[in-house]
């Protein structure tokens, strides 16, 4: 799930991201966050879905990398997340790399 990538350390979020998931998950981005320094990427390109609790997960993984004086960047989220993500206005606080976001 997690590898390092020249000076980026990377994490690969997948499947759905919901009440099911979330301990499994929140556990490996705050240990990715915890161990690193600078950006962590969360590749998000294979996630299929993102409820209110995956979203709580990741607004606690930035809050958790803020204190850390880290940053967060989700990659390669599909379309939908990132309609939902600009919707309720996320995109404000979360940073997003549309740059290999996949076509609608």
């Amino acid at each position: 799930m997690q590898q390092t990538t020249g000076y980026d350390q990377q994490v690969a979020v997948s499947g759905r991201v919901n009440a099911q998931s979330a301990a499994r998950i929140r556990g490996s981005l705050h240990a990715a966050v915890r161990s690193g320094s600078g950006p962590l990427i969360i590749e998000m390109s294979g996630v299929e879905s993102l409820d209110a609790v995956g979203l709580g997960v990741l607004m606690g993984t930035h809050r958790l990398a803020a204190e850390l004086k880290r940053t967060i960047v989700l990659r390669g989220c599909p379309p939908r997340i990132t309609r939902l993500l600009r919707a309720i206005r996320l995109h404000r606080v979360l940073q997003l790399d549309d740059s290999t976001a996949t076509a609608a």
